[in-house]
């Protein structure tokens, strides 16, 4: 078994659309579903079959996920599209629940790279920089003092 064997599911699901989730993210207004393979949470957050299937099962799965040539470049170049936008409310963008589902993914990533910028950023501009609870309980991790 090779050392992105578990990423498989993600590379699959954005040959398909990644670039259809790139345009929506520029022209302001996520419009499909690709939210679950594009921006994934930590395992445990989502209940659906899909949200479950995409569920990024530990940190050390959230590290393989950014250090993929593909996955990572597509999430930093996403996720720096987010910045670009005029817009500071997620849900005007992302749409209910899929606001909620970025934050807990920025916050993975964040955790995950916390050397790239961009992910805290995205966090700083829609979430006023405040990391998603639930995700960082999951993952045992503490907030500031």
């Amino acid at each position: 078994m090779g050392k992105d064997d578990s990423l498989e599911r993600f590379l699959t699901a954005q040959q398909q659309c990644y670039q259809i989730a790139l345009e929506e993210i520029k022209t302001g207004k996520k419009k499909s579903h690709w939210m679950w393979f594009i921006f994934p949470q930590i395992a445990g957050l989502g209940h659906s079959s899909t949200a479950r299937y995409y569920g990024i099962k530990d940190m050390s799965e959230a590290k393989a996920y950014i250090e993929n040539a593909v996955l990572g470049r597509n999430l930093i170049e996403i996720s720096g599209e987010l910045l670009r936008l005029d817009s500071n409310d997620p849900e005007a963008v992302m749409g209910y629940p899929d606001n909620l589902k970025l934050k807990s993914s920025m916050t993975l990533f964040a955790l995950a790279k916390p050397d790239c910028e961009v992910f805290q950023k995205v966090l700083d501009k829609y979430f006023q920089g405040e990391k998603d609870k639930k995700t960082m309980e999951i993952l045992g991790e503490t907030g500031p003092a």
